[in-house]
């Protein structure tokens, strides 16, 4: 038999059968949707396993299409984050397949059942958000080059000059200007942590995704406090006006917090 042979073989074998996909851990009590949908291509409708005081949120996927693209990752996404705004819900990473649902049961929920009962105990009533803000380029350069004569001396010997003739140069104001915007950085979390710190969150710093990211921070807070938390960064955006753009995205599982790794099965 050629490979070409063994492969369509294979494929035929596997074809009709399928596995559980697991998004996250709920209270079992939750009902999802009537339109909630999740991985797959058509998207298939999602249920709950359940046991004790606790279930799961999954769907069936067929085994013989592999996982990972981008619609599958955005659909993971969408229904933890979804979940999160009304529930707590402890997020699996994506990928997390069963063999069936008696497997999800008796493999996942009933080995963790305390474990996880107890970790949503503690996510009641709380969801994640991030915090991103990004310098605006030109704001930034300007206030390093006004805060630091080497840096503006260096900017002033390679103006109208060719890149290679200025190469030695340029790298050390790059190296300046990353080491001013690592400072900064600093400084502005500590803003902005200092400017939440009364709704109480936990705060996890995340690496910036960016060279000229001036805040990345995920934080667990209470959703009754949603509405304090954007106004206290509103109150930033405009004193960051033009120096600052701000975003804040969620309410959103709490993957910083309590990311979950389903056991094979």
């Amino acid at each position: 038999m050629s490979t070409e042979q063994a492969t369509e073989a294979r494929g035929k074998e596997g074809a009709g059968r399928s596995a559980v996909y697991v998004y996250g851990i709920v209270p079992a009590d939750v009902e999802p949707e009537e339109h909630a949908s999740g991985v797959g291509d058509p998207p298939h409708g999602v249920s709950v396993v359940r046991h004790g005081e606790i279930g799961a949120l999954v769907s069936e996927i067929p085994t013989d299409r592999p996982l990972g693209t981008p619609t599958d990752m955005t659909a993971h996404a969408e229904l933890l984050d979804g979940s999160a705004a009304v529930t707590p819900v402890l997020p699996l990473r994506f990928g997390a397949v069963m063999s069936d649902a008696e497997a999800v049961e008796k493999e996942l929920l009933e080995a963790h059942h305390d474990e996880f009962r107890a970790a949503l105990e503690e996510l009641e009533g709380r969801a994640q958000f991030v915090i991103k803000g990004r310098y605006v380029e030109k704001t930034i350069l300007r206030e390093l080059l006004d805060e630091n004569s080497e840096a503006a001396r260096l900017r002033d010997e390679i103006r109208d000059k060719s890149a290679d003739a200025t190469r030695d140069v340029r790298m050390a104001l790059g190296e300046i200007i990353n080491q001013g915007i690592e400072s900064k950085r600093a400084q502005e979390t500590r803003r902005v942590l200092e400017a939440i710190d009364e709704l109480e969150p936990l705060v996890n710093e995340r690496q910036p995704t960016h060279e000229q990211d001036a805040v990345h921070v995920a934080i667990l807070v209470e959703l009754s406090k949603q509405d304090d938390l954007e106004d206290a960064l509103a109150g930033l955006a405009e004193e960051w006006d033009d120096r600052v753009d701000l975003s804040l995205l969620g309410p959103m599982a709490a993957y910083d917090f309590v990311m979950k790794r389903a056991p094979e099965g």
